[in-house]
């Protein structure tokens, strides 16, 4: 049986071991032989690196507002804010899946999500149905505006595949503020 002290050692060094590794990885990209130019490929991976952040955080948010929201409009609202994050789990596999096809390594673990995102931090205080409304119908608009300016920047980079992944993305994130402002603006 090993020592505490030999445990710890033999720990540190496969920590040493896996920090140069990465060290190492952070060097270069997968070889493939995708026909999109390295160039590119680099450009669009830190992009989507990005935008797979503000996805995951996405989906944390969408669980928030279910787990959290109160009164009358309960059950709409709940299930809604249910349906949101199960169909928002699709956009961070669709990105991290295309971060690797151009041989990078999607960055996807909470570390990097909460150092990384640039939506709005969510309230995490007591709200009615209303506020809750408000607070997601902001996150996902400001995640809408994130996608189409992705849309643009990978058609600038003539990557219309990345552009198609995001066109599908934003339809569903549309349609998706649409329901949720649809509660607020029939009490107006």
């Amino acid at each position: 049986m090993k020592s505490l002290k030999s445990a710890v050692m033999d720990s540190h060094k496969d920590s040493q071991k896996i920090e140069a590794a990465i060290q190492k990885g952070k060097e270069k990209i997968y070889p493939t032989k995708n026909t999109i130019g390295e160039k590119v490929r680099i450009q669009m991976e830190a992009i989507l690196q990005d935008r797979l952040a503000d996805s995951i955080d996405l989906q944390t948010q969408a669980k928030q507002a279910h787990w959290n929201v109160k009164g009358p409009n309960f059950i709409a609202l709940h299930e809604l804010f249910d349906k949101i994050a199960e169909e928002s789990e699709e956009y961070p596999d669709l990105i991290a899946e295309r971060i690797v096809q151009f041989g990078g390594v999607a960055e996807g673990t909470i570390q990097v999500v909460a150092n990384r995102t640039n939506l709005p931090d969510y309230p995490l205080v007591l709200m009615t149905g209303r506020e809750q409304i408000e607070a997601f119908s902001h996150t996902l608009a400001v995640y809408g505006e994130l996608i189409r300016k992705t849309i643009k920047q990978a058609a600038e980079l003539d990557d219309p595949a990345t552009a198609d992944i995001f066109t599908q993305i934003s339809r569903s994130v549309d349609k998706n503020l649409w329901f949720i402002e649809a509660h607020d603006q029939a009490e107006k």
